[in-house]
Protein backbone atom coordinates (compact mmCIF):
# COMPACT_ATOMS: atom_id res chain seq x y z
CA UNK A 1 0.00 0.00 0.00
CA UNK A 2 1.32 3.40 -0.99
CA UNK A 3 1.93 5.87 1.82
CA UNK A 4 2.36 9.61 1.35
CA UNK A 5 3.79 11.66 4.21
CA UNK A 6 3.87 15.42 3.72
CA UNK A 7 5.86 17.76 5.95
CA UNK A 8 7.40 21.20 6.09
CA UNK A 9 4.36 23.41 6.42
CA UNK A 10 4.01 26.20 8.93
CA UNK A 11 3.12 29.80 9.57
CA UNK A 12 4.98 32.38 7.52
CA UNK A 13 4.58 36.04 6.72
CA UNK A 14 3.71 37.18 3.23
CA UNK A 15 6.82 37.25 1.09
CA UNK A 16 8.40 34.40 3.00
CA UNK A 17 9.41 30.93 1.91
CA UNK A 18 8.76 27.34 2.85
CA UNK A 19 9.97 24.02 1.53
CA UNK A 20 7.56 21.13 1.60
CA UNK A 21 8.59 17.49 1.42
CA UNK A 22 6.60 14.39 0.57
CA UNK A 23 8.04 10.99 1.36
CA UNK A 24 6.58 8.17 -0.71
CA UNK A 25 6.71 4.49 0.20
CA UNK A 26 5.15 1.30 -1.09
CA UNK A 27 5.75 1.90 -4.77
CA UNK A 28 8.55 2.30 -7.29
CA UNK A 29 8.81 6.04 -6.88
CA UNK A 30 11.13 6.76 -9.80
CA UNK A 31 8.68 5.64 -12.49
CA UNK A 32 5.83 7.83 -11.30
CA UNK A 33 5.03 11.40 -12.09
CA UNK A 34 4.16 13.31 -8.93
CA UNK A 35 2.15 16.37 -8.10
CA UNK A 36 1.51 18.85 -5.33
CA UNK A 37 -2.05 19.82 -4.56
CA UNK A 38 -3.64 22.23 -2.14
CA UNK A 39 -7.04 22.72 -0.60
CA UNK A 40 -8.15 25.88 1.12
CA UNK A 41 -11.19 25.94 3.42
CA UNK A 42 -14.40 25.92 1.40
CA UNK A 43 -12.57 25.37 -1.88
CA UNK A 44 -11.90 22.41 -4.11
CA UNK A 45 -8.54 20.73 -4.10
CA UNK A 46 -6.35 21.99 -6.94
CA UNK A 47 -3.09 20.84 -8.41
CA UNK A 48 -0.42 23.51 -8.19
CA UNK A 49 2.58 21.70 -9.67
CA UNK A 50 3.61 18.37 -11.09
CA UNK A 51 6.80 16.71 -12.24
CA UNK A 52 7.23 13.83 -14.64
CA UNK A 53 9.29 10.75 -13.90
CA UNK A 54 11.96 12.36 -16.06
CA UNK A 55 11.96 15.54 -14.01
CA UNK A 56 9.99 17.92 -16.26
CA UNK A 57 7.92 20.34 -14.18
CA UNK A 58 4.59 22.00 -14.83
CA UNK A 59 2.92 24.73 -12.79
CA UNK A 60 -0.46 26.30 -12.29
CA UNK A 61 -0.53 29.92 -13.38
CA UNK A 62 -1.18 31.02 -9.80
CA UNK A 63 2.21 29.75 -8.61
CA UNK A 64 4.35 30.01 -11.73
CA UNK A 65 7.58 31.84 -11.02
CA UNK A 66 7.20 31.45 -7.25
CA UNK A 67 7.06 27.68 -6.64
CA UNK A 68 9.55 25.04 -7.74
CA UNK A 69 8.84 21.33 -7.72
CA UNK A 70 11.69 18.83 -7.63
CA UNK A 71 12.29 15.21 -6.83
CA UNK A 72 14.99 13.01 -5.36
CA UNK A 73 14.49 9.46 -6.57
CA UNK A 74 17.19 8.15 -4.22
CA UNK A 75 15.15 9.40 -1.28
CA UNK A 76 11.70 8.64 -2.74
CA UNK A 77 10.80 12.25 -2.02
CA UNK A 78 9.21 15.10 -3.92
CA UNK A 79 9.69 18.70 -2.83
CA UNK A 80 7.92 21.99 -3.28
CA UNK A 81 9.96 25.12 -2.75
CA UNK A 82 7.58 28.00 -2.20
CA UNK A 83 8.88 31.56 -2.40
CA UNK A 84 7.18 34.94 -2.33
CA UNK A 85 4.27 33.42 -0.47
CA UNK A 86 0.94 35.22 -0.49
CA UNK A 87 -2.02 34.99 1.90
CA UNK A 88 -3.97 33.25 -0.87
CA UNK A 89 -1.46 30.39 -0.75
CA UNK A 90 -2.87 29.45 2.65
CA UNK A 91 -4.11 25.86 2.39
CA UNK A 92 -3.39 22.29 3.29
CA UNK A 93 -0.87 20.90 0.83
CA UNK A 94 -0.81 17.31 -0.38
CA UNK A 95 1.23 15.26 -2.79
CA UNK A 96 -0.07 12.50 -5.03
CA UNK A 97 0.32 10.86 -8.39
CA UNK A 98 -1.61 12.82 -11.05
CA UNK A 99 -2.07 9.95 -13.50
CA UNK A 100 -3.96 7.77 -11.03
CA UNK A 101 -4.45 9.06 -7.53
CA UNK A 102 -3.42 7.06 -4.52
CA UNK A 103 -5.06 7.46 -1.13
CA UNK A 104 -4.33 10.91 0.21
CA UNK A 105 -1.89 11.55 3.01
CA UNK A 106 -2.59 13.81 5.95
CA UNK A 107 -1.24 16.88 4.22
CA UNK A 108 0.75 19.74 5.69
CA UNK A 109 -0.77 23.07 6.64
CA UNK A 110 0.62 26.27 5.17
CA UNK A 111 -0.59 29.55 6.62
CA UNK A 112 0.58 32.85 5.16
CA UNK A 113 -0.16 35.94 7.19
CA UNK A 114 -0.50 39.38 5.64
Amino acid sequence: QVQLVESGGGLVQAGGSLRLSCAVSGTIFSINGMGWYRQAPGKQRERVADITSGGSPNYADSVKGRFTISRDNAKNTVYLQMNSLKPEDTATYYCNRPRSLWSWGQGTQVTVSS
